[in-house]
């Protein structure tokens, strides 16, 4: 039986990211149909399922090769964005963010400096703030 089913895998594409996001998503859209009693999250459940096992038993390599890739693209673009805000909102503790006015270059200044005067390292314009 074992060997069966390595000789049916045998070409196959087999699981990759996009497969395993599929079947969070899937796994996910169960949970919310059995609190909602909703039978558009259960029929949306096994979309998901079933397109996330064509993708896995497919030949053709190059297509799903390539549809995965335009996920990780997607997907790293997502990451670096929440990435960025969670290192703008820890630099807030410590820092102030204020942009310039005539050139909108973001300057970092440490809090509890009382007013000072900031140069802008792009254009030169002088400025005050409170720290």
């Amino acid at each position: 039986m074992r060997e069966k089913l390595q000789h049916f895998m045998v070409g196959r594409y087999g699981a990759d990211q996009l497969g395993q996001f599929l079947l969070i998503a899937a796994i996910v859209s169960m949970v919310c149909s059995m609190l909602f009693r909703s039978s558009v999250c259960n029929l949306f459940a096994i979309l998901l399922i079933v397109l996330s096992y064509y993708r896995m038993l497919s030949k053709n390599h190059s297509r799903r090769y390539s549809e995965n890739m335009k996920y990780l693209k997607y997907s790293g673009k997502v990451s670096r964005f929440f990435r960025s805000k969670k290192q703008y909102l820890s630099q807030l503790k410590t820092y102030h963010i204020y942009r310039c006015p005539s050139c909108k270059q973001k300057i970092r200044i440490p809090r509890g400096k009382g007013k000072i005067s900031i140069s802008c390292p792009k254009c030169r314009t002088e400025f005050i703030k409170k720290s």
